[in-house]
């Protein structure tokens, strides 16, 4: 405890960590006790109360405005490859609980308490994002448990999310171990897929939407499925196995449309077309043509990133779930779903219905659904609960 240095709080800060959050904001620390200039991005250091109560260990990044992020409630912890292994098996043996196969989000940061980490499990193939400079330093720790607990045959570490820059870290994308193939299988909802993991969206796949997407299957046999925001066919290849009589997929990206379109292959369905196309302009043509679907699956990406982003966000949700029940068919199925946090679930829902009093449609919400448990959510992080979705029916009367 004396070889490493003490991060003090201000008298009463250490509520929110005494009651369960993770986090250490730099306003909340006693400058005048311990200088965060004086801490490199990454150290480790004890966390100490104001009365001298040590509260547990952190790793610090003074040039970030979370300061700190918790690590163990122990002082007396190493941080070696026997910690990971430890957290590892935690997490682990959630995942086999609920999976009977290796495709899953195997950590999500702080919500399996490994802050600045996520990890995607692909079968026999990890991707790592490490988004903090505490877990960057150890980094080489971690990789030694990976392979320890789980025995990959490839380790992919896809440090380029633009969160990095926040604190301090060069954007990179490199295989750590054994070879990767151009294009990975997964499975998910008796649904195989292929996927791009290195030079993919993210990890390469969305395994949060994984229990909303199984509920859709329960309205879509013998339907007409229009998938918006497809990315590789997520929901509308779901949409397929689940008995659906016709699916239409349409993003904006070519190389997601042909991972779909191979995908389908994979699973030999011929009731999958693909559209290349912006989907306010794809849905704009399907209005003008008078197209109707049964089912119309909206999951845009995050259109709220920043709580800036606020006005424009709600409006892009506005118009993008009025455009979607326009183009759905008498007594159909709205699926209505939100990546951003910044949007509250009670707002999607009062757009929903704005939407169809404006359209004069009357909306039934059937179900509610948000991220799988293999996305944890942390009680005292609101962070860690960013998924939700809707099922609506659309009445005419």
């Amino acid at each position: 405890m004396e070889e490493i240095p003490v991060l003090c709080l201000k008298k009463g800060e250490e509520r929110r960590i005494n009651q369960g959050h993770a986090w250490i904001f730099s306003n909340e620390v006693d400058k005048q006790k311990s200088p965060l200039k004086l801490f490199q991005a990454g150290e480790q250091a004890v966390l100490q109360a104001a009365n001298g109560k040590y509260l547990g260990l952190v790793y610090v990044n003074p040039n970030s405005l979370i300061c700190a992020r918790l690590l163990s409630r122990k002082v007396d912890r190493t941080f070696d490859h026997s910690f990971f292994v430890h957290r590892l098996k935690i997490a682990l043996s959630l995942r086999e609980r609920l999976y009977s196969k290796p495709y899953y989000r195997l950590v999500f940061g702080e919500s399996d308490f490994l802050p600045g980490l996520v990890i995607d499990r692909f079968a026999d193939i990890l991707v790592v994002q490490i988004t903090t400079a505490g877990m960057e330093a150890l980094k080489d720790e971690l990789l030694i448990a990976l392979e320890k607990v789980l025995k990959p045959t490839a380790i992919v570490l896809r440090n380029d999310s633009k969160s990095r820059e926040l604190e301090g870290l060069e954007l990179y994308t490199e295989v750590a171990m054994g070879e990767v193939p151009e294009l990975v299988e997964l499975e998910e909802n008796n649904t195989r897929f292929v996927t791009d993991v290195i030079g993919g969206q993210k990890t390469g796949w969305f395994y949060d939407h994984r229990s909303n997407r199984e509920r859709m299957r329960h309205y879509v046999k013998d339907k007409t499925v229009l998938d918006l925001f497809s990315y590789i066919g997520g929901w509308g290849l779901q949409a397929a196995t689940a008995g659906a009589a016709e699916v239409t997929c349409v993003d904006a990206s070519q190389k997601a449309i042909d991972l779909a379109q191979q995908s389908a292959d994979l699973n030999t369905y011929k009731n999958l077309t693909t559209q290349v196309s912006d989907v306010f302009e794809f849905l704009k043509q399907m209005r003008e043509e008078r197209r109707k679907f049964d089912v119309v699956i909206a999951d845009p990406p995050a259109f709220i990133k920043r709580k800036k982003d606020m006005k424009a966000g709600s409006q892009a949700y506005f118009r993008l779930n009025q455009m979607a029940m326009q183009v759905c068919a008498k007594d159909g199925i709205v699926v209505s779903a939100s990546c951003s946090f910044h949007l509250p679930e009670q707002q999607l829902q009062q757009t929903l219905g704005q939407v169809s009093r404006h359209l004069d449609r009357d909306l039934q919400i059937l179900e509610t659904g948000c991220q799988g448990p293999d996305h944890p959510v942390h009680p005292a992080i609101t962070e860690s609960k960013y998924i939700k979705s809707f099922i609506c029916r659309v009445l005419r009367r």
